[in-house]
């Protein structure tokens, strides 16, 4: 009810763009993706930040993700690639206003998510002995 609720009052205070429900919506879609979020945490965090480091930072991800992932970013205005033009090169990535401008929106989500951690491993820990005990 409180989401229907918050989605009329939003709609009737801000003119619908064609192609998105909500702001939530048009958030999630230019963020979709496992590691778009953390991109854009490091980049804050660190920023600018060389893709060497960026790839240490964002632990797990492959190369050929991450150089997707940074190209949807750029492509969106959500960061900026830097290139020196210098041998041997160097590139650098950094947010945009509108990716610091997203992060900051993120921040709050940093925040539940280590305040919640303990209930959140716990969650995990039991979802991954359910699909333990439905595979034997």
């Amino acid at each position: 009810m409180h989401l229907l609720v918050s989605t009329q009052i939003m709609s009737e205070t801000a003119p619908p763009v064609p192609g998105f429900t909500c702001g939530l919506d048009a958030t999630l879609r230019l963020i979709t993706g496992k590691w778009k979020p953390l991109i854009i945490y490091f980049l804050r965090l660190e920023g600018p930040i060389r893709y060497g480091e960026l790839k240490r930072a964002v632990r797990d991800v492959s190369d050929k993700v991450l150089i997707q992932q940074l190209k949807e970013l750029e492509a969106d205005d959500l960061i900026k690639r830097t290139d020196y033009k210098e041998v041997p090169p160097r590139v650098d990535y950094a947010l945009t206003p509108l990716g610091l401008s997203l992060s900051q929106a993120l921040e709050p989500l940093c925040s539940w998510g280590s305040e919640n951690m303990a209930e959140v491993s716990r969650i995990f820990a039991e979802r991954g002995a359910a699909r333990k005990g439905k595979a034997a």
